[in-house]
């Protein structure tokens, strides 16, 4: 468990007033110095993650927060970073004291309940003083489950579990497949998988790992190549594959040499479904036949790689682009948590495939796009469609064919 990638972890945000106790809640709910406690206010600088397994609700990330009501231009700077996970949180913990509860803290569950997390209230400290019943009484009767520790002592950090094993969404752990639904049990699925100068040494990247396990959990096989032993590889099955998934680079050369009544996708355009709304991306898509010369373009990852040689984000996706509309245009790019508040000066948003994030922070982005009016459209489908594959690479999924 302790393998398993960010992205599919439940997310649960810690906020609050500085020095109320949430890293120390944090330590005790892992058991393990997780963050810096300090009596002085303002420790936590930046959010901390700690993933674990919460039994039995299997893995999670935890994400501590500086508090927010901090203040000056490093605090600003704080204050920004904390708002971020609001964007990617699915369970958010509000930790206060008693007698605390304000207009700050109903801020807080306002946030969370606008974003339809559910929450948890905390009120910590209870070894200095003990919340009343009346208190207890009036927070729960704003919908949320109220639960008083002591992080010091350890008092009341079991009924935190319990508590957000109760709260935690239903649907997160659900059947959510990334391609096992598009490939039945006992039949196979061709990988493609280039290895380039991105790739490290003896490794795959994540949404590669991804589909091989979700095709051994649909009990279904894989059988892995590389672009240029494609035409060998289906030569050497008997009947034809169920898919064949390439790298979003090499889609002309595989389109090539798969027949076209054999369903062919793309990792990139399987992690947009997976990861955020495929039909929605599709739609942004199309944004691309409104692209002039002058267009700003906001490239965005979630990983933090550093690019090398042929990048797909810097060097190929602006190049094939660029071609497709055959006039300059102008590319921005962004990384990990960066994203920027104001979209309204870009014609459209193309995201990787977000396979070091998690879903609610990929819906968020793809939300805040559509409040702006700005196109988002993700890696693979810009690929496609620039490369003029489009409704081919959509063929496995016909919700999505909008064309």
């Amino acid at each position: 468990m302790q393998t398993t990638p960010k992205s599919l972890r439940l997310h649960i945000g810690l906020f609050g007033r500085r020095n109320v106790g949430k890293s120390s809640l944090l330590n005790a709910i892992t058991r393990q110095q997780v963050s810096i406690v300090s009596a002085f206010a303002g420790t936590t600088t930046d959010p901390v993650e700690k993933p674990m397994e919460l039994l039995p609700l299997g893995p999670v990330l935890f994400v501590d927060t500086a508090g927010v009501d901090d203040e000056g231009a490093l605090g600003e700077l704080r204050i920004e970073r904390t708002k971020a996970v609001f964007d990617r949180v699915d369970l958010g913990v509000i930790v206060t004291e008693a007698g605390a509860w304000g207009a700050f803290e109903e801020g807080l569950l306002e946030e969370l309940k606008s974003r339809k997390v559910p929450v948890l209230v905390v009120l910590n400290k209870a070894d200095l003083q003990a919340a009343s019943p009346e208190e207890q009484e009036a927070l729960a009767a704003k919908g949320t489950r109220v639960v008083v520790v002591s992080a010091s002592t350890g008092t009341g950090i079991l009924d935190v579990r319990e508590g957000l094993l109760r709260l935690a969404p239903a649907d997160f752990f659900d059947n959510r497949r990334l391609v096992a639904d598009l490939v039945p049990p006992g039949e196979v699925a061709v990988l493609v998988v280039p290895v380039d100068k991105e790739a490290p040494k003896g490794r795959l990247i994540l949404p590669q790992v991804m589909t091989i396990r979700d095709l051994l959990d649909g009990e279904a096989m894989s059988l892995v190549c590389q672009e240029r032993e494609l035409r060998r590889a289906l030569d050497r099955l008997k009947t034809p594959p169920a898919l064949v998934v390439t790298d979003s680079q090499a889609f002309l050369k595989v389109a090539a040499d798969v027949p076209r009544e054999v369903p062919m996708t793309s990792f990139s355009i399987l992690m947009s479904r997976f990861q955020g709304e495929l039909t929605e991306q599709v739609r942004g898509t199309l944004g691309i036949e409104k692209l002039k010369g002058g267009d700003r373009i906001l490239i965005a990852e979630t990983c933090a790689h550093h690019p090398v040689g042929e990048d797909i984000g810097r060097v190929k996706i602006p190049r094939w682009l660029t071609q497709y509309v055959g006039a300059k245009l102008e590319f921005e790019h962004t990384q990990g948590r960066d994203f920027p508040q104001d979209l309204s000066p870009y014609k459209l948003i193309i995201h990787c495939g977000n396979c070091t994030g998690n879903r609610r922070e990929m819906l968020s982005r793809i939300h805040r796009a559509r409040m702006a009016g700005v196109p988002f459209t993700n890696y693979g489908l810009t690929i496609a469609y620039s490369l003029g594959i489009f409704e081919r690479a959509l063929g496995p999924f016909p919700e999505a064919a909008i064309l």
